[in-house]
């Protein structure tokens, strides 16, 4: 029985049928050529939801909006990474959590979700789907299950649960959240209704640190520019779970129309190859610089799961230990002072890009509160996202050359509060 990440090499794809070439070639067309009338009719019910594959049957392609030999391949093998019965592969990561909100919200419904979350699924739930008269209710890291379900009932009693939606850990602030609390609390709500989904967006962690099915989420989103993809070359989102909900997933991504191309695909699967080595490596390397900078006087916190104190912090440390294998390489610190004193810090980096997003073989930074969670506005500061907070997302380079390029941006920060402005 291989492991997941020898079967990146070749599952779902059979040299022999494609003139012996060891890597899958790359499917660019839009439409295929049908072998007979029945066939076609048979592809276009299993395409339209009528009727379903029969196991061990190949599907026959159609057209690429429907499906892709790439895109086939492709979600075979996050199945495997995810332990998941099926996945679903889409063309941004906003793409999968847009089309999974769609598919399992109506009007009259009510989203549970964690806080923070990453600012296009925040400006999703509270600007685009508060137009349709779906509400949104936040729960706190320490609430349990029965915490959760009587805060539903005190305040929106006449709402239909229909889904709760967790970001742990969370952009930016790596707050945990229990996805064992988010299920029982989802059991409660089905003994006056309809179980709610539990969906977690695993980016952070997955699909070699967390496994939220196991702990019992229904669904799993990435955005797959991020480690899946790994080398901010690509735009990618993905979806794991049982295969009934993958089936609507892809049924309702036939009509929007949001998959990705089959470039695309084939440059996820390059990068799937070396996933495990990937982020191997840069977990390393943040939990080397995240303890360096636990120690530099010019920083407050660092907000690494694996930092958390048993005693200080014992439900986030209870969480961790419980769902987590790692904590991941993209982790945040708060420096002394403020909006000044981070822009500084960023903007003296070197090696280190000045560049949102996450995950990739090179080490990046951003300002939260002034970049990607900006559209949080007034609820900043309460989540945690405060002027003086810094994400950084640690790359595969050498841990020391990533420490001498923050400590020198450091220094720059001590020189300009020696010239007076002062860092409280």
């Amino acid at each position: 029985m291989l492991y997941p990440e020898s079967k990146m090499m070749s599952a779902g794809y059979d040299p022999n049928q494609f003139e012996g070439s060891l890597k899958a070639p790359i499917f660019s067309t839009s439409t295929f050529t049908l072998k007979s009338c029945q066939e076609a009719k048979e592809a276009f019910e299993i395409a339209f939801g009528l009727k379903d594959s029969v196991p061990g049957k190949k599907v026959e392609n159609i057209y690429s909006r429907l499906n892709n030999p790439n895109l086939s391949i492709l979600e075979e093998r996050l199945a495997i990474l995810e332990k998941s019965e099926d996945a679903a592969v889409f063309s941004s990561g906003m793409a999968a959590i847009s089309t999974t909100f769609h598919q399992w919200l109506q009007p009259g419904d009510l989203v549970i979700h964690s806080a923070p979350l990453y600012g296009g699924t925040y400006h999703y739930l509270k600007a685009i789907l508060d137009k349709w008269n779906i509400k949104t209710i936040e729960i706190d890291p320490t609430d349990q299950a029965e915490d959760i379900y009587l805060k539903v009932k005190n305040s929106f009693e006449e709402f239909r649960v229909g889904m709760i939606y967790l970001e742990t850990p969370a952009n930016p602030t790596n707050t945990l959240y229990s996805i064992r609390e988010a299920s029982k609390a989802a059991e409660m709500f089905s003994e006056t209704g309809e179980k709610p989904l539990v969906v977690v967006d695993n980016t952070y962690l997955g699909p070699l640190w967390q496994k939220p099915l196991v702990h019992g989420a229904d669904l799993v989103l990435y955005s797959a520019t991020k480690f899946l993809g790994g080398h901010s070359d690509l735009i990618a989102g993905a979806a794991m779970g049982s295969g009934e909900l993958i089936r609507e997933m892809k049924l309702l991504r036939t009509f929007m129309g949001n998959m990705p191309d089959p470039w695309t695909c084939w440059l996820i699967m390059r990068s799937l190859e070396t996933l495990h080595l990937r982020m191997e490596k840069q977990c390393s390397n943040a939990e080397t610089v995240a303890e360096w900078l636990s120690h530099h006087p010019l920083v407050e916190e660092v907000l690494l799961p694996s930092m958390l104190r048993p005693i200080q912090d014992s439900q986030q440390f209870k969480i961790y230990k419980q769902q987590c294998e790692r904590p991941g390489s993209v982790f945040s610190f708060r420096i002394k002072g403020g909006e000044k004193e981070a822009f500084k810090f960023l903007d003296s980096l070197k090696m280190i890009k000045l560049a949102v997003s996450l995950g990739s073989t090179e080490s990046l930074a951003e300002h939260p509160y002034t970049m990607t969670h900006l559209d949080l506005f007034d609820d900043r500061e309460k989540y945690g996202v405060t002027p003086n907070l810094v994400r950084i997302s640690i790359g595969v380079e050498n841990a020391e050359d990533i420490i001498s390029d923050i400590s020198e941006a450091m220094e720059k920060v001590e020189t300009m509060a020696e010239t007076g402005l002062v860092v409280k």
